[in-house]
């Protein structure tokens, strides 16, 4: 007699399994914990199988008796139905291994060692916030030039046409690895070069002017109401002409003050881990920073550690001292990275070497042994450079036009 929901509802279990046949090979198993499971009898070459079908009352009746056909089918056409299933699910596992976001995270864990961390978690942002929920879960080899255009746009669509470049150059290595470990067998992102909207270039903020500048000193100098930590993280970036990863984890071990210079590890570099350490040349304002801000984080490994904790990821944010220039009614107007700019620009003014200039901001060279013996030349000029540098501030604060020797005022 053929089963119903109301039977298999009023079923109780007993103290040993028993089965409800509802035909076709098809019953329930009653276990004595009040699991129901739907089980399918059949033979396959002589033998006799079992092949499960799934838990009552997540598989109801109706979808048991669909799965038994399906399975009862697949003998008609002289198929074992378990070994198809086992096929199915290897193939699926297969795919699941070879997704887009399976082959990404492979590629993106082996590029992180050469990577600065801020460069490696910036990417993986980038690939889970747009790329994964929209191609993730296909596998490599299927997607098409219009399947990632078309999560390229929505990137666009929101717009971060820079972003949606990126993440374009991202996925044409993300599938050039996986053609090279044989899961994939075309880079669809190498069509797509010249189909997206190209993004105009932004620079950073940055006064450049001496004067102007010279007001935005005085206006930081007056701003000692905000964090005396933040305050100090602005100065020492502008006094050192570094990016925000390499001087917001700056620890205190880094800094040599018998050879007045701070070793930057390659590791926080943008240029890459292969490259010695980044020498920074400190001036006497940078190193007087120093001392005033020991007070404040020396009992601390890190410069600019969190009002709470020390951990590796518990400095200040990115955003601190940007939020501290907006607050002083600088937004659009100077960033920290446009501390960068400025510098450059002042210091151009007054005829120091381009070269000198490009090896303190440590800007990339095309050649990575060139670039590596660059980091070590110029070191003579650029301490000079950047003692002018911390003199022109303190001048310029003051209102002057000339870089007079004087010492810098306490913060």
């Amino acid at each position: 007699m053929a089963l119903s929901d109301t039977k298999i509802r009023s079923t109780k279990p007993s103290d040993k399994p028993y089965k409800l046949a509802d035909g076709g090979g098809l019953y329930l198993l009653i276990n004595p914990t009040g699991g129901k499971l739907w089980r399918l009898k059949y033979r396959f070459g002589g033998k006799e199988k079992l092949l499960a079908l799934g838990v009552y009352p997540d598989v109801g009746l109706a979808i048991a008796r669909e799965r038994r056909d399906a399975a009862r089918k697949l003998l008609a056409d002289g198929t074992d139905p378990g070994a198809y299933r086992n096929a199915v699910e290897a193939d699926k596992a297969r795919m699941a291994a070879n997704s887009f976001e399976a082959v990404a995270l492979e590629w993106h864990a082996m590029k992180s060692k050469k990577w600065a961390k801020v460069t490696a978690d910036k990417a993986l942002v980038h690939l889970r916030t747009y790329a994964f929920p929209e191609i993730g879960h296909l596998p490599i080899a299927t997607i098409k030039a219009s399947v990632l255009l078309d999560m390229l746009r929505k990137v666009e669509a929101k717009g971060v046409a820079y972003t949606a470049t990126r993440i374009r150059e991202m996925c044409g290595q993300i599938f050039r690895y996986g053609v090279a470990t044989g899961r994939a067998e075309d880079n669809p992102a190498a069509h797509l070069v010249g189909a997206l909207a190209k993004p105009g270039t932004t620079h950073r903020p940055a006064i450049t002017e001496r004067r102007e500048f010279g007001a935005f000193l005085r206006d930081l100098r007056a701003a000692t109401r905000f964090d005396p930590i933040t305050r100090h993280a602005a100065y020492f970036a502008m006094l050192t002409m570094v990016r925000a990863q390499e001087f917001r984890f700056a620890r205190w071990e880094e800094i040599d003050r018998d050879a007045q210079e701070w070793k930057v590890p390659a590791t926080r570099m943008k240029v890459g881990k292969q490259l010695p350490a980044h020498t920074v040349p400190l001036s006497r304002q940078a190193l007087e920073l120093l001392d005033e801000l020991h007070g404040l984080t020396g009992h601390t490994p890190y410069l600019f550690p969190k009002a709470k904790g020390y951990g590796e990821n518990e400095v200040i944010s990115e955003n601190t001292v940007g939020k501290l220039l907006n607050n002083l009614g600088y937004q659009g107007r100077q960033c920290v990275h446009g501390f960068r700019a400025s510098a450059r620009s002042i210091l151009s003014e007054q005829g120091w070497s381009v070269e000198a200039m490009e090896r303190q901001l440590d800007h990339k060279e095309a050649d990575g042994t060139v670039a590596a013996y660059a980091r070590s030349q110029h070191l003579p000029e650029r301490r000079r450079m950047m003692q002018a540098w911390a003199d022109t501030c303190d001048a310029l604060e003051a209102g002057a036009d000339v870089v007079p020797i004087h010492r810098r005022q306490k913060l």
